[in-house]
């Protein structure tokens, strides 16, 4: 790998790991930019979309607000407890949203649309609404759309049907309820009632009409309300004092037939002996328990002799056993210690075995007498334990019932009291009503009533055209920064270098299609004065950019068909040209351009025909305008083979040895690899571009194909650029491009 390749690719990992630390970082500048180029773009839409909302504006019809003040409070009526049956007894937040809903209802929504007639008011009446731009009616009544419907259509599309007055006026009521608004003043008691018409004077009338009427209203309900509670309360009173009558009747019954005085005094003596009895028998089962303990643990050693029934925790704690066993192991010592001294047969041991044969005895018979008192005490204890038992078990069934007839007692007692109360509550009810002295007055009062208003509340038009303005140029720029993202394409010098870390040598201006011979000509016609001078300019690119060691085999290559390396080719071969000898090889052999381009007769002897030794050098090369030139002759199956073969090598040799500059036009990188296999013979390898067409990884994929193959690729040229459009968007090309050709081309 020579030095320039390995410095190239250095660029290429330094520039790619500041790509990647970009992509982390948002660039302002670089936003900023793009939103500027499109400016004009965004600036029109901006204006378009003001017009357009302006004049939308200007064709609404503004609508007033007229509003009246009320003053709702709160009161405790007098009137039959009318604050329970109607609801005026409450505080705060949910009386005054009570209150606000009843403003809000249909049912005085109803009363104001007949009071001001506005059934044939033009802002509601439907059959004085304009005609719309689409008869609805006639089309549905051509389907016969009626008879399909199981339902009565609401609104404007009944209108156009067999439209009755009661539907008319349901209709408007419903469009004047959507027009009223209720706004509670802070935290105060005061309320605006508001209407929305586009009648000024019938709004206000509409909102006087509204507050008028829910004070009517509430004093009609009110008197309404009294006069069916006075009555109903007469009709239940008789009622209740019958029931009264009839629940003392079976109170005082029950008493007689039960003999019943003092049931508190008897519960209280029942209650105190069954206490009683019950914590005895909570210690006699206590007892009982324990003893049951001791004897089951005789029951259980009993089969083992009375020797396990001494180990048993009762009979060994007793202080007798503890004596007895103490001369029982003081005679087992005694024969231990005379059987070391005396023989079976001696006096004194027949002595000492007496002794523990009597201690023994002692011990067993103190044993089965304490064993046999532990029966005796859990067969006692069980017998107490049953005889509470007993005596609990009658006390608690006599307190049953007793209890049983206390709480029928009790039953009554509360029957009789809840009558009584209900009929003393009702009789000062009924008392309450000759109180009537306020039945006229009402919980609200109108403060200020609503005036004709002046200025419409809607629509807002400044603030209508300022938000869609802005919007537009929200949209604007968010359009710009997508499409900017979305175009993955070079259009700039700047960008290349950025992203390839490759100088670039020149751009060419974007020239209009036209055949292939007037494309490879264009230089040295000169028809296109800015082409010329950009060929110029990537001329002295090369040349400055091998100044010392000038290449002479040079590779020029692009990442797909299309992007214009062969005229790239042959008009830098004509600059070149004009300062050296030049040979041109078109050594695309699956599809040559160059014999197209110059009308070489078919059959005409190329690259193919001399390495496959077909022709002679001679016989292939053609000059043309001062340079020499090898077409790719007669297409062969295997070019990459032939490329690869020694006698291209060798070709390429001798060629050096005649020419100062060899210019090789390859295919693409990303079609065949046969730029690879070029770029190992050339001293030099140019890449070009098709500006704002060819996908940015597409290029960083080809140019990184040909470095890891230490391909000397030594600069870029951009080739079609749209100069106006990069112009208007704010891409600059610097030096790369000269203006004044550009200039004299536009006015030649």
């Amino acid at each position: 790998m020579t030095s320039d390749n390995t410095q190239i690719i250095e660029r290429n990992l330094v520039g790619q790991r500041q790509d990647d630390n970009d992509d982390d970082e948002i660039d302002l500048l670089k936003l900023w930019q793009t939103v500027w180029r499109r400016k004009w773009s965004i600036i029109t839409l901006v204006l378009v979309v003001t017009m357009v909302t302006i004049l939308g504006v200007l064709a609404i019809t503004p609508i007033y607000r007229a509003a009246a003040t009320l003053l709702i409070e709160e009161k405790a009526a007098k009137v039959v407890s009318i604050e329970q049956v109607y609801g005026l007894e409450g505080a705060g937040t949910e009386y005054l949203q009570t209150q606000f809903e009843l403003l809000k209802s249909r049912a005085l929504a109803e009363r104001v649309v007949r009071q001001l007639n506005l059934t044939t008011h033009p802002e509601f009446d439907p059959r004085q609404q304009p005609e719309p731009l689409i008869d609805v009616s006639g089309v549905l009544a051509k389907l016969d759309f009626r008879k399909a419907m199981p339902f009565t259509m609401p609104g404007d599309l009944q209108s156009g049907l067999d439209t009755t007055e009661a539907d008319i006026f349901d209709a408007v009521t419903i469009e004047f309820m959507e027009r009223i608004s209720i706004a509670p003043q802070g935290k105060s008691q005061l309320v605006k009632v508001q209407v929305d018409m586009a009648d000024p004077y019938t709004a206000a009338l509409a909102a006087n009409a509204l507050t008028n009427g829910f004070i009517e209203t509430q004093l009609e309900a009110t008197m309404e309300m009294s006069m069916t509670a006075t009555n109903w309360m007469n009709s239940r009173l008789g009622e209740l004092r019958t029931k009264l009558k009839s629940a003392e009747d079976r109170l005082q019954a029950f008493r007689e037939k039960e003999n019943l005085v003092d049931v508190d005094g008897v519960t209280t003596i029942s209650a105190a002996e069954l206490s009683l009895t019950g914590d005895r028998m909570i210690d006699a089962r206590s007892q009982r328990a324990e003893a049951e303990s001791q004897y089951r643990q005789v029951q259980s050693m009993r089969n083992g002799g009375w020797e396990r029934l001494a180990t048993i925790p009762a009979v060994l704690g007793h202080p007798l056993i503890q004596q007895f066993k103490a001369e029982q192991a003081k005679a087992q010592a005694k024969v231990e210690e005379l059987s070391k001294r005396y023989g079976p047969g001696h006096p004194a041991m027949a002595a000492a075995r007496s002794d523990l044969s009597a201690a023994s005895g002692s011990l067993r018979g103190q044993v089965e007498q304490i064993v046999a008192g532990i029966e005796r005490n859990y067969q006692l204890a069980l017998a107490n334990e049953n005889s509470l038992q007993a005596s609990f078990n009658s006390n608690k069934s006599k307190i049953q019932d007793i209890s049983r007839k206390e709480f029928q007692l009790r039953e009554l007692q509360r029957e009789v009291d809840g009558n009584r109360a209900l009929y003393d509550t009702f009789m000062t009810r009924l008392k309450e009503t000759a109180a009537t002295s306020d039945m006229d007055s009402a919980n609200a009062r109108v403060v200020d009533k609503a005036v004709v208003p002046n200025e419409p509340i809607k629509p807002k038009k400044s603030l209508i055209v300022a938000i869609a303005a802005l919007l537009a140029l929200f949209v604007g720029v968010g359009l710009t920064l997508l499409l900017d993202a979305l175009s993955n394409t070079f259009k700039s010098t700047e960008a290349v270098e950025g992203r390839l870390n490759i100088p670039v040598f020149g751009i060419l201006p974007m020239i209009k299609q036209g055949e292939r011979s007037d494309m490879a000509r264009l230089f040295t016609t000169d028809k296109d004065k800015s082409f010329s001078e950009s060929i110029r300019t990537i001329r002295t690119g090369v040349v400055l950019s091998a100044i010392d060691h000038p290449h002479k085999v040079m590779v020029i290559t692009s990442s797909i068909p299309g992007e214009g390396k062969s005229t790239v080719s042959v008009n830098l071969a004509f600059a070149l040209g004009q300062m050296e000898r030049v040979l041109l090889i078109d050594a695309d052999l699956r599809r040559p351009t160059l014999a197209k381009s110059f009308d070489f007769p078919v059959g005409t002897p190329g690259l193919a025909n001399l390495i496959a030794g077909n022709a002679k050098l001679e016989e292939c090369i053609k000059t043309v305008d001062g340079i020499d030139m090898i077409c790719a002759g007669t297409v062969p199956p295997n070019p990459l083979e032939l490329l690869s073969s020694q006698r291209f090598a060798k070709a390429i040799e001798v060629l050096k040895g005649r020419y100062d500059r060899i210019i090789i036009d390859s295919p693409p990188t990303q079609a065949v690899s046969d730029a690879i296999v070029l770029s190992t013979l050339a001293d030099s390898l140019i890449y070009v571009i098709k500006s704002d067409s060819t996908h940015i990884p597409l290029v960083e994929k080809g140019v990184g194909q040909l470095l890891q193959n230490n391909a000397p690729v030594k600069g870029i040229v951009l080739n079609q650029v749209d100069i106006k459009k990069a112009q208007k968007y704010g891409y600059s090309y610097g030096g790369y491009y000269d203006y004044y050709g550009y200039s004299s081309n536009k006015t030649a």
